[in-house]
């Protein structure tokens, strides 16, 4: 297996249709967020109802790679998935998939559940976006494509959990808007392996790139 931990078969193959792998090889500060989604104690906190143990050895990867964001002029995006009973009425097909609206009760603004992971190194200056469905990107989710079309930010690193759920469904929808994506491969995880896995490499496939964390602190060092 390579770095990537991907089949070297389909490395292959992406490098011989567009003659290199990696689509991203340059950042432009200003115009460049990091993504930090669903980093909430719902998802990562021991014992909770959704939790990715993965997920919390991901603070160091995400902390330094938001201090470099920081650090080269770009901007940092908390993303925080908001369930209140407005939304899961709205959003009708979801707790039958899903489960009881008491297990996601503590996924509502202002809950325990809510909040950001206490090792999370958010700063003043970083921004906070709540998100209503998987996707920050979907009709009626947030305001994330208005936030960053104000600031002219044409590329995303995405980071977080779950690999599968949130974040690949964010950075599909952010490509298709016309976004530049680089999704983390170890600053993102879900609850197998496998699952992390498919995931990213549906992003390498055809909807953005995927780099490591040292390889994204490069890019992000070279400004």
């Amino acid at each position: 297996m390579n770095k990537l931990d991907f089949p070297q078969e389909f490395l292959d193959g992406l490098t011989s249709a567009r003659g290199r792998l990696h689509v991203i090889d340059r950042l432009i500060p200003e115009k460049t967020a990091l993504l930090v989604i669903d980093m909430q104690n719902f998802f990562v906190e021991q014992g909770q109802a959704l939790e990715v143990p993965a997920a919390r050895k991901l603070a160091p990867n995400i902390n330094r790679l938001a201090q470099a964001t920081r650090n080269s002029g770009g901007t940092v995006i908390w993303v925080q998935m908001t369930l209140n009973d407005a939304d899961l009425d709205h959003w009708s097909v979801f707790l039958p998939a899903n489960g009881s609206r008491e297990r996601f009760q503590p996924v509502a603004d202002g809950e325990y559940g809510h909040q950001i992971w206490r090792e999370m190194a958010v700063k003043p200056e970083d921004l906070i976006v709540q998100k209503r469905r998987f996707s920050a990107f979907i009709q009626g989710s947030s305001d994330l494509h208005k936030i960053l079309q104000e600031r002219g930010i044409d590329t995303l690193i995405i980071t977080g959990t779950l690999t599968n759920v949130c974040c690949e469904s964010t950075a599909r929808d952010a490509m298709m808007l016309n976004y530049r994506i680089l999704m983390v491969a170890d600053a993102n995880a879900t609850l197998t392996e496998e699952a992390h896995r498919a995931a990213l490499m549906n992003i390498l496939f055809v909807f953005g790139d995927v780099q490591s964390t040292e390889d994204v602190l490069k890019l992000l060092e070279q400004q």
